[in-house]
């Protein structure tokens, strides 16, 4: 590991990055899991306002690396792989507040699903108002229903994807590179829904791990 973890890692805003653990991956997917899983179980046993406050802030003062360290490369439907997920969400949320606020109103502009409601869709989704959404669905992992939780971050993650296609479909006659751009993030979006979806249903069925 790298010695400046307190240093907070600048992400594009467009891509959902990977990144590379040990040279053992069996060994790192057992850290993977048994980190996860030991933090959540403590966290959910015993939710205190001030430890959880420190986890959801926790890339704030800490930066991405050390959790990409240990969860990213976890398979995408097991516990370290939706905890990353979240975490990765919040942070690129506050990284562009303003572009996601600008996105995430149109997906709720032109979705004609119940994602909004669930998501938990401020009104108006403004800066402040989207990355405070994305704190709570992330406290929700820790002090609520870890299901609820994951669920919701879906709900969000396709009224990304469907505020994206549709700005996609405006720039695609006069900025194709662009419109280009933002139908690849919405089919990652697409793809991390599905994702947390899974981790939902597996979880509901004491299945994720």
């Amino acid at each position: 590991m790298a010695d400046d973890f307190h240093k907070p890692t600048q992400f594009s805003g467009s891509k959902f990055e990977t990144f590379h653990g040990g040279d053992d991956p069996a060994e790192t997917s057992r850290i993977a899991h048994e980190t996860a899983q030991t933090l959540l179980a403590r966290v959910r046993a015993d939710p205190e306002a001030d430890v959880v406050h420190r986890l959801v802030t926790f890339t704030d003062e800490n930066g991405i690396d050390a959790l990409a360290e240990l969860w990213s490369r976890a398979m995408p439907r097991s516990l370290p792989g939706a905890l990353w997920r979240i975490y990765l969400l919040r942070m690129l949320t506050r990284q562009d507040a303003e572009g996601t606020a600008f996105l995430f109103q149109r997906g709720i502009d032109v979705v004609t699903t119940i994602d909004p409601i669930v998501a938990g869709a401020p009104i108006p989704a403004g800066p402040a108002e989207i990355t405070e959404l994305a704190d709570r669905i992330l406290r929700g992992l820790f002090e609520g229903d870890f299901a609820v939780a994951l669920e919701r971050a879906a709900a969000f993650c396709r009224v990304m994807a469907a505020g994206c296609t549709s700005v996609a479909d405006d720039l695609d006659a006069t900025e194709p590179a662009r419109s280009t751009e933002l139908t690849t993030r919405a089919l990652r979006f697409s793809q991390t829904a599905q994702e947390l979806t899974g981790c939902a249903m597996l979880w509901r069925s004491d299945s994720l791990e």
